[in-house]
């Protein structure tokens, strides 16, 4: 198993409109990915601060979430309400 722990910083006052893309992109990849075992955004104690917390089943399955339509289109919708990239950790079970 792998699992990718994706902390993002939204600009001031767009958190609304980043949850409802993030939303929509968590429903596809829970619709569409078997691979993909969680998929789930968090919020944080920092109104613009929020977690994806993501699991797979090996490393083709987190190459086929990235590749996949639904996440090129979403991630791209979610990168205008972002402040800067994410920051992305890839944790492999022990």
């Amino acid at each position: 198993m792998v699992s990718i722990v994706a902390r993002i910083k939204v600009k001031e006052g767009e958190g609304a409109s980043f949850e409802k893309v993030a939303k929509e992109l968590q429903a596809k990849v829970s619709a569409n990915e078997p691979g993909c075992e969680y998929y789930a955004l968090h919020k944080t104690d920092d109104p613009t601060v929020y977690v994806f917390i993501e699991r797979y089943k090996d490393q083709a399955a987190i190459e086929a979430h990235r590749k996949s339509d639904h996440f090129r289109s979403l991630g791209k919708e979610m990168g205008q309400f972002m402040a800067g990239p994410p920051s992305v950790e890839v944790l492999q079970e022990a």
